[in-house]
């Protein structure tokens, strides 16, 4: 194996003053977008046609593949099994070094850092950013490869699917505005599955958007809801969201079976987690889904007691002033 392999990753050398993250968040976006990264998944982005290379194959072969392509990285693979990766950066060096004959086993990154194809988008956004590589190689359930995302293809997914919003919403802005009427929704969460994360707040802000309320409210409600889901997902036993839209008011209702909380001043207060390891290494459990929940409702109560689980209503009133602004990320 190459010297030093440990200190490149993902085919790129570990240098977090690299610009290969792309300025969307998962907070802050304009609400379409918002809307979109949690609801797609990164089968859904990622390029599947990948180009792949042989551990025996030559540096020289991988750099002949790679012109012929136009593209800059090649995973190494035997079949459907991901044995590591090359980079222009690694085909650069192997040119500078004279090493350029030798097999890529010997000079591949296998230190790497994958995605699996079921995560929903918000988790390569959250990569991306957070280690700034040039591309991730994708895997399925099997641990086979299936695809490679890049920063290129997130962002150009998100454009054609804007387009696509901009046209529906020309077309919905067209017809009469819906009255207001009262509605509930329910959805179900189960503990860390994160593959169905984001679909309660997903629905309601379609529901919300449908009755045409003000985008602000549809912001705060998208906020404390995604807040309320992932909770449950990352720290109960499972749950339940509900949403009822009344003529003056959004009601949430997050209720779960358990753990419970111990301490709930402590809970609410920003940065506090209990969140795993695993956990934070996807880019949540940074301690705001309640404060930051509470910070966007105009009405919020919890109750809690440990091994009874957790109850937590969040009212948010349609014609409220009160802004999302001071939100902290997740």
């Amino acid at each position: 194996m190459a010297e030093n392999i440990g200190s490149t990753v993902n085919g790129k050398e570990s240098d977090p003053s690299a610009s290969n993250s792309i300025p969307i968040s998962t907070i802050d976006s304009p609400s379409v977008v918002l809307e979109l990264i949690y609801q797609l998944k990164v089968k859904d982005v990622m390029t599947s046609a990948v180009i792949c290379a042989k551990k025996t194959d030559s540096m020289r072969h991988i750099q002949a593949l790679m012109r012929e392509n136009y593209i800059t990285g090649i995973p190494i693979a035997e079949g459907s099994k991901l044995l590591g990766l090359i980079s222009i950066e690694d085909i650069i060096t192997a040119l500078d070094k004279g090493y350029i004959e030798a097999a890529a086993e010997e000079r591949m990154s296998c230190n790497l850092i994958v995605l699996e194809e079921d995560m929903p988008l918000s988790f390569a956004i959250s990569y991306l950013n957070k280690y700034r590589y040039s591309r991730y190689p994708v895997i399925n359930k099997n641990q086979e490869l299936t695809g490679i995302l890049t920063s290129k293809d997130v962002i150009s997914t998100l454009l054609v699917e804007m387009n696509r919003e901009v046209l529906r919403l020309e077309k919905s802005s067209q017809k009469n505005s819906m009255r207001r009427s009262y509605s509930e929704m329910e959805f179900a969460t189960a503990k860390l599955d994160f593959e169905k994360a984001g679909r309660a707040s997903t629905e309601i802000k379609k529901a919300l958007k449908a009755q045409n309320i003000d985008s602000h409210i549809i912001r705060r409600v998208a906020i404390a809801s995604y807040e309320l889901e992932i909770n449950q997902v990352v720290h109960s036993h499972g749950g339940t969201i509900s949403c009822s839209i009344h003529p003056d008011r959004i009601v949430l209702i997050a209720a779960d079976t358990g753990p419970g909380i111990e301490n709930i001043s402590l809970a609410l207060q920003e940065g506090y987690s209990t969140a795993s390891e695993m956990v934070r290494s996807f880019g949540f459990g940074a301690g705001m889904g309640l404060a930051n929940t509470k910070r966007v409702s105009d009405e919020f109560t919890i109750d809690s007691k440990p091994g009874d689980g957790t109850t937590v209503r969040s009212v948010i009133f349609i014609n409220s002033p009160k802004q999302e602004s001071g939100i902290s990320p997740l």
